[in-house]
């Protein structure tokens, strides 16, 4: 039986899929990453990724969704049944990692609250750490409840079930009609007013100065695929899964193209105002932009509030606009990650959306609470390693491999060729698809592998060894319970 749910339009279908890629790693995530690497030098690596693993694999598991209009688990198993539980694997650590981003989701909207006041006071940086997140770097953590930051979690998975019981066109479909355009609008303004600011100029130089001599180290290459890989959210499922609810005129090839040029037009445009303010900030503060830049929450949490502490009366208006933009940016990422369990429980478990939605969220907002904690930002560290360093890009290898040697990409090209109106597939696709994307794969893991062995301390042994049964006993219990519908193992297929 094909999929009941359905796209109205080719335009909800790329929206869909460009607020699943645009998310908080192109606002915080990439500036620092282009910056470190290189500056002006990391678009030569940068681009590379982009042609030849981010275009080439998009069009084909697009092309592999649209085929069997089902949940990326039953596809697997109409491939080849003995599969099945690797098409578990994939929903479940995308699933987890759904879990972790709602501690994210429920930290902004924190902040986008104390934004119309300017609560976190006249240091942002004593009032994440200490008075909010409580923070410490150690699981003794985990027994200090934190009911404050809870609450606003737990309010993110509300919307998340509001958005997502609904039928697809009107639920997730007309939130990303708004709020994706909305989302770039209200970073164009933010990114305008930042280039205004003095000392712009100050904070531009620094993050284009290119250095040509990074190019000859394997780091910058590695930074590249990387963010490519992070920000656009490759073989996570919901390119697969978003496709699948495709009509039969949808040109797949030339939607993967639109979605990786939004993507990186939107983190490389946010990459300007990031900057730009902290070119400010060095102005103001004298204070060389090398030494005010930091990764991760900390650039949003402790930097921002900074400077609309500085910013007087504008930094009401600003601080609100901005912390809501990372609000829809981390909403609509996280809509795309808890699709892809979902499908794939109605489809064996015959379940109305409904209900495997108002069971997902209660068992995802139950989870989360373990980030609600003093260990939350320590957990969550680890766990993101876990996800993304290790088990999707090792998933995402298997899943290139079944789809281009096992499944065979050539079948896909006649048909994709005959919808495109733009660029047409041919021998460089194949090549990509079974051999260079497989290669750049096992080089980003061994590297991945090598960050996650780092980490010695007996605590973060314990996280991923946790991670991992959680993630093998759940996907062995989906993979034996049995299926509630009669035609979980027969998947039609639409390219013959």
């Amino acid at each position: 039986m094909a999929n009941e749910n359905k796209w109205g339009s080719s335009l909800a279908f790329i929206l869909a899929m460009i607020g699943s890629a645009v998310g908080l790693g192109n606002i915080w995530r990439y500036p620092y990453v282009l910056y470190s690497n290189g500056g002006g030098a990391f678009y030569i690596p940068y681009l590379v990724a982009i042609f030849s693993l981010a275009i080439p694999f998009l069009i084909l598991e697009y092309g592999v969704g649209y085929n069997y209009q089902s949940s990326f688990t039953k596809a697997l198993i109409k491939i080849k049944p003995k599969f099945e539980f690797y098409g578990w694997v994939l929903p479940v650590v995308v699933f987890i990692m759904a879990v972790y981003y709602s501690t994210i989701i429920g930290w902004d909207g924190i902040y986008l609250f104390l934004s119309f006041f300017k609560g976190w006071g006249a240091n942002p940086n004593t009032f994440l750490n200490v008075n909010l997140l409580q923070s410490t770097d150690s699981l003794s953590g985990v027994f200090n409840f934190i009911p404050f930051v809870a609450i606003f979690m737990i309010a993110g998975w509300f919307i998340i079930w509001f958005i997502s019981h609904k039928n697809l066109d009107d639920g997730l479909g007309k939130v990303c009609k708004v709020f994706v355009p909305v989302l770039f609008v209200i970073m164009f303004f933010i990114v305008i007013f930042s280039l205004t600011l003095p000392g712009a100029n100050i904070g531009l130089a620094e993050l284009f100065n290119p250095n040509w001599s990074l190019l000859w180290h394997f780091d910058i290459w590695m930074a590249a695929f990387g963010q490519i890989f992070f920000s656009l959210s490759l073989g996570m499922g919901a390119g697969f899964t978003y496709a699948s609810y495709t009509g039969d005129d949808i040109d797949l090839i030339s939607s993967g193209l639109y979605v990786v040029i939004a993507n990186s037009a939107f983190e490389n445009f946010a990459a300007l105002g990031v900057f730009s303010i902290l070119g400010y900030m060095s102005l103001q503060s004298g204070t060389p932009v090398s030494q005010i830049i930091t990764q991760g929450t900390t650039l949003i949490f402790v930097v921002y509030p900074q400077v609309f502490n500085v910013l007087g009366t504008i930094g009401l208006i600003a601080g609100p606009l901005f912390f809501f933009t990372v609000y829809v940016a981390g909403i609509t990422s996280m809509l795309s990650a808890f699709e892809v369990l979902s499908i794939s429980i109605q489809n064996k478990f015959s379940l109305t959306r409904r209900k495997a939605t108002l069971v997902l969220c209660l068992v995802g907002g139950f989870a989360s609470m373990v980030y609600a904690t003093s260990a939350g930002g320590y957990i969550l560290g680890i766990a993101d390693i876990f996800v993304n360093n290790i088990v999707i890009i090792l998933s995402v290898l298997v899943e290139c491999i079944i789809f281009a040697w096992i499944f065979k990409a050539e079948r896909l090209i006649d048909f994709l060729n005959s919808r495109s109106k733009t660029f047409k597939l041919g021998k460089w696709w194949l090549i990509h698809v079974k051999y260079i994307i497989p290669v750049i794969l096992i080089v980003i893991w061994v590297g991945g592998l090598y960050e996650l062995l780092s980490i010695k301390t007996t605590e973060s042994v314990i996280i991923i060894i946790v991670l991992a049964l959680i993630t093998i006993i759940s996907s062995l219990i989906f993979t034996k319970r049995p299926a509630k519908t009669k035609d979980w193992f027969e998947t039609e297929e639409r390219i013959k």
